[in-house]
This record gives C-alpha cells, sequence and structure tokens, in this order.
C-alpha cells in the first residue's frame, strides 16, 4: 500500500484501534519521564544549578518548534510500499529508544561538561521523537473519514497513553531506586524507558500494517507557508494555543513530581511512584465516561469541563502541607480525571480540524496540521519544566551532586508548592477562553469537499 488511496470511513477493526494505540507507549514514556525526573537528575545528582537546568531542559524541547513541521512536510511527501507514516514509526522510534538511553549514560560524571553532555543527547532524542510523533500524529485523520470513530481511536490511544504514563512514571523512579540511586540508577532507568519505547514503534508498525492510510496530499514547501494554511484554520488555531498553554500546565505537575514528594510530603523514596498511580490509575477507569460525555455535551464543552476539574485539584493541593497523605493522593486523583478529560478531547478535536481544512480547501495536509500540533506540544511540555526549574532558583532551591536532594530553606519549599499547584491551575484553567473560537459543527464536517469545475471540452 502507498498511502495515497481514498480516504475510508466507516468504524475501524478493533485490532486497528488497538494497534494504533501501542504508538502511546512511545509518546508517552518520552512524554513522561524527561519532564519527571530530567530536571532532578540536573540538580540533584549532576549538580546543576536549577536555573541553568531549567535552561538545559527548555532548549532542545524547543528546537522542535523547527524541526516537528519538517517532519511532517517530509512524511506528507513519502509514498513507499509501507505507506506515507509507518516507515518513520519504525525508524524514529528505534533511534528515539537508543538515545533516550544516551541521555542518563553520564559518560562525564557530575558538573558542567556532563550538563552539556545531556543538553546535546536530549537535543538528538527530540528530533527522533520527532519523527515518530508527527507522522503518528497525522494517521488518525487518514484512517477514517467519521469524526465518531476518531474519537473511538482516540479514547483507545489515550487509554494506553495513561497506561504508559503510569507505567513509566511509576516505575522509572523505582528503577531508579533499586539501581542504587544517583548515575546508576539513572542508566538502569535510561534502559528500561528505551525497551518500553522499543515495544511501542514495533506494536504500532506491526499492529497498522495492513490498514488503509488515505489520501496523503502534498505539503507547504516552507514553514512560513504551513504557518499560513494553519492560520487560516479558525479552530485549529484556536485549540493549538489552548493545548500548548495546557500542555506547559501539565508539564509543570510532572516536573514537580519529585520535589513535591520529598519538599511537601516527606517522602522522597514511595512518594512520586504513589502520585502517578493516583494521577494516572483513575484515568483507565474514567475513559469511557469521558467518551458518553462528550457524545451528549460535544466536544468542546467537555474539553472545558475536564480542564476546570484539572485546575480545581490543582488549586486545592495548596492545602497539602495542612492535610493527611490520603488526602493529597485524592485530591491528585481528582487532578488524573480532569486531566484524562483534557487529553482525550483535545486529541480528538485535532483530527476534526484537519477534516475541516480537507472540507474547506480541497487539499488534504495532515502533516501540515499535525507538525505544528507536536511541536506546540513539545514546546509546551519543555516550557512547564523550564518554568518550574526557574521558580526553584528564585526560591532559592540548593542543588545536589550526591544523588540526593540538600536540606532545603522555607522559601525554596514554598517554591515547590507553589509551582505544583497554582501555577499549572492557572496554565490549565485560563486558555480554556480561547475555545470560543471553536465552532466546528457535524454538518461542517460531513459537508464535502469543494467541486472541481469540469474541463470544458477541447481543454
Amino acid at each position: 500500500m502507498d498511502g495515497t488511496g481514498s480516504q475510508p470511513s466507516g468504524r475501524l477493526p478493533r485490532r486497528v484501534h488497538l494497534g494504533y494505540a501501542l504508538g502511546s507507549l512511545v509518546t508517552g514514556a518520552f512524554g513522561t519521564v524527561p519532564g519527571l525526573l530530567l530536571l532532578p537528575y540536573l540538580t540533584d545528582t549532576l549538580g546543576v544549578a536549577a536555573g541553568a537546568a531549567a535552561l538545559l531542559v527548555l532548549l532542545p524541547k524547543a528546537w522542535d518548534v523547527l524541526v516537528n513541521p519538517v517532519a511532517g512536510r517530509i512524511s506528507d511527501r513519502t509514498r513507499s510500499r509501507w505507506g506515507a507514516r509507518r516507515p518513520y514509526l519504525l525508524g524514529g522510534g528505534l533511534a528515539l529508544a537508543v538515545l533516550f538511553a544516551a541521555i542518563f549514560a553520564a559518560p562525564f560524571g557530575a558538573g558542567p561538561a556532563a550538563g552539556a553532555y545531556v543538553a546535546v543527547a536530549f537535543l538528538a532524542t527530540a528530533t527522533a521523537f520527532a519523527f515518530f510523533q508527527v507522522p503518528y500524529v497525522a494517521m488518525p485523520a487518514e484512517l477514517t473519514g467519521d469524526p465518531a470513530e476518531r474519537t473511538r481511536l482516540m479514547s483507545w490511544r489515550i487509554a494506553v497513553l495513561a497506561l504508559a504514563i503510569l507505567v513509566s512514571g511509576a516505575v522509572a523512579p523505582a528503577v531508579v531506586t533499586a539501581g542504587g540511586d544517583g548515575v546508576p540508577g539513572h542508566r538502569w532507568m535510561g534502559l528500561f524507558v528505551a525497551a518500553l519505547i522499543v515495544a511501542g514503534a514495533v506494536g504500532v508498525f506491526l499492529g497498522t500494517r495492513s490498514t488503509p492510510t488515505g489520501t496523503v496530499g502534498e505539503s507547504e514547501p516552507s514553514l512560513r507557508a504551513q504557518l499560513a494554511v494553519a492560520g487560516r484554520n479558525r479552530p485549529f488555531r484556536a485549540l493549538l494555543v489552548c493545548f500548548v498553554v495546557q500542555s506547559a500546565g501539565v508539564a509543570t505537575v510532572l516536573a514537580g513530581v519529585s520535589y513535591f514528594a520529598g519538599q511537601v510530603l516527606r517522602a522522597p523514596e514511595a512518594g512520586p511512584t504513589l502520585l502517578f498511580a493516583c494521577f494516572v490509575g483513575p484515568a483507565l477507569l474514567v475513559m469511557p465516561l469521558w467518551t458518553r460525555v462528550g457524545a451528549r455535551v460535544g466536544k468542546r464543552a467537555a474539553l472545558v469541563v475536564a480542564s476546570l476539574l484539572f485546575a480545581a485539584g490543582a488549586l486545592a493541593l495548596v492545602a497539602a502541607p495542612a492535610l493527611p497523605a490520603a488526602g493529597v493522593y485524592a485530591v491528585v486523583a481528582l487532578i488524573g480525571v480532569g486531566y484524562a478529560g483534557q487529553q482525550v478531547f483535545a486529541l480528538a478535536m485535532l483530527p476534526d480540524c484537519i477534516a475541516y481544512d480537507t472540507v474547506r480547501t480541497g487539499r488534504r495536509q495532515a502533516g501540515v496540521f499535525t507538525g505544528l500540533w507536536t511541536a506546540g506540544e513539545t514546546f509546551g511540555l519543555a516550557l512547564g519544566p523550564g518554568i518550574y526549574g526557574l521558580v526553584l532558583q528564585l526560591s532559592g532551591y540548593v542543588s545536589s551532586s550526591t544523588g540526593v536532594a540538600a536540606d532545603q530553606p522555607a522559601g525554596a519549599r514554598l517554591g515547590v508548592l507553589l509551582g505544583f499547584t497554582i501555577l499549572p491551575a492557572l496554565l490549565v484553567a485560563a486558555p480554556v477562553l480561547l475555545l470560543r473560537a471553536y465552532t466546528l459543527t457535524p454538518a461542517q464536517l460531513a459537508a464535502g469537499p469543494p467541486q472541481q469545475p469540469a474541463a470544458t471540452a477541447g481543454a
């Protein structure tokens, strides 16, 4: 199959739902573990100052703002017997696994050279991830023309994503501890996550091998032209800005887990694993409920509800120092319920924006939109730890090269708390106001593409 056939419609087989969803093992692991462990790895194992560590985490992923649209353009133009997208699922995924393990190899020990090495390795890893993620996110708009079926496809994907986040986010800190903490523990953790990425890349490549991928059209020739295409799609523009800001909010929570567990809960070993279990575990249970909510009230309204639920839980955590541990974990579970809905509806609305653009222009350019989307998401996920690291720096956080966090002053502990609660609440709640510009209706999506004028005689 060359990936240039007509777009299929109707329901997809369950094996396609599951096969496509397996790619979330890759996106979940890479989207979670660096945001969770890279900042504390730099500050508490390599001895990098919090402000410098924030830049080392932010800048390599900000590079993807340029790389992701390029990856989308390249995959749009690819023609192979495996289709336009699938070669990158395998090649990009395997390269990502090797480079991820290299991030935590620590060949230079601790200090400035070690920090510089992490930045370079992280840059290479982020580039490999772009060539996996962009084709992966582009596929749903080409797998089916049915908006409801895209929601079902996203529900499977988000369910596996939640499982990947739970496994990678909860187990990775435990692997660090079991491996002896410090540099040795992080090396073992890098290998563990690399194996998870390999499983996801091979799984999605094989799981979508017999699936038609619809029409893959020509892409715009430059980043400027791609931005112009996206700028003319008002619903996409509103959804993208909202999701980027919300991704930064989610990423501040991820970046703060280890710090919050150690400095607020006083549970540096078991705390991160329990926090992740409470955050992601409920998401696996409520996913069918969110799907029904979306069917009843619409995707946009459901996204607003989920976002406000997330923000309310984060604000409630300001009282964490006065709450029993069980109460803190219960509130984190509430945040996880909101996070599940926020993810599923944003990702279900993206293919609708792509389909709407096809209806409006008659051109299918999924790679353009998903390239910009993943660039924005990656930037948001990098911005979160960057902001959190800046908060730590301003609040006086003390770095360490021992593999164990140093004793912190009261101001630093307050910074840890506020960066984990009020900051993500604002970043997730405020951008829902932008969704007033998202006005897509089922009727608009059901309309056919513009009719081409018939050729005149003798033309």
